[in-house]
């Protein structure tokens, strides 16, 4: 697959393919992938022939979250500066969210930080066995901000509270358990899996579908709209985080290929 493009679009059978494209970044959030997911999911919207979206990653990786090398950027910027960065994510993140179509991760692979986001952010999630994830935001002297109204929305505060803390690796099946992940299999099955679901989704009217992810929303008393908010509110968290000491001492650390200050020896 080409890595010209950091996201691509593949529309067939009713189902818009989008693929994270920056295997060689274990397909980072950078920027410019954000802004690409940005687009094509604002296309998918809008085009009646696209009747559900499945999300995946090139390669062997899900999505590695933040981009590490632009995050250490921001270290240095402004929080005003820092705070538009995050509001990026967190506006992807909500657009995923509230897409009135039905949304599948094709979890092909490992998935940190802000991949739980787009994990989270998807009605149904498949995921490969052997895949990995964590929130290892705190080992960086920042926090799973903008990813956390999402992620909460689908596991409980006591599960939080253990894995946003410790940033201990969790397996797809851990997720499964949390209620992140929907169904675990192996790596060669993974498109059959994917399938299956695709084609017991596009089985239902158009319309009903729409109607029926809004119906739950209802009734669970968690709106699309009120998540969306939310994580642009705790974008302003992650930016006061990121220009602060601890912070700076975190990515330099982490980049320096050493333990930062707070690790005992």
């Amino acid at each position: 697959m080409s890595t010209d493009t950091p996201v691509t679009l593949e529309i067939s059978g009713g189902v818009a393919r989008l693929t994270l494209n920056r295997p060689d970044k274990r397909n980072a959030l950078d920027s410019a992938t954000i802004a690409a997911l940005s687009a094509a999911l604002d296309r998918c919207a809008d085009d009646p022939n696209v009747r559900m979206l499945q999300l995946t990653g090139a390669g062997n990786v899900f999505c590695a979250g933040a981009d590490l090398g632009e995050m250490q950027a921001q270290v240095q910027a402004s929080e005003s500066e820092n705070l538009a960065h995050a509001k990026k994510l967190a506006s992807v993140l909500g657009a995923l969210d509230s897409m009135r179509k039905p949304t599948v991760a094709r979890v092909n692979g490992d998935g940190y930080g802000g991949a739980l986001g787009l994990i989270a952010a998807c009605d149904i999630v498949i995921a490969a066995e052997g895949a990995k994830f964590a929130f290892t935001e705190v080992r960086l002297g920042i926090i799973p901000a903008v990813v956390s109204p999402f992620v909460l929305g689908k596991i409980s505060e006591s599960a939080a509270l253990r894995y946003f803390l410790t940033a201990e690796t969790m397996s797809a099946a851990t997720l499964k358990e949390m209620g992140l992940v929907h169904e675990v299999v192996p790596a060669e099955a993974l498109d059959a899996a994917c399938n299956r679901i695709s084609d017991a989704v596009l089985k239902g009217a158009p319309g009903a579908l729409s109607e029926a992810k809004a119906l739950i929303r209802d009734a669970a008393h968690r709106s699309a709209e009120g998540r969306a908010n939310a994580s642009i509110r705790m974008a302003a968290r992650l930016a006061k985080l990121r220009v602060k000491p601890e912070a700076q001492e975190g990515f330099n650390a982490f980049f320096g290929k050493r333990k930062p200050n707070w690790r005992p020896d």
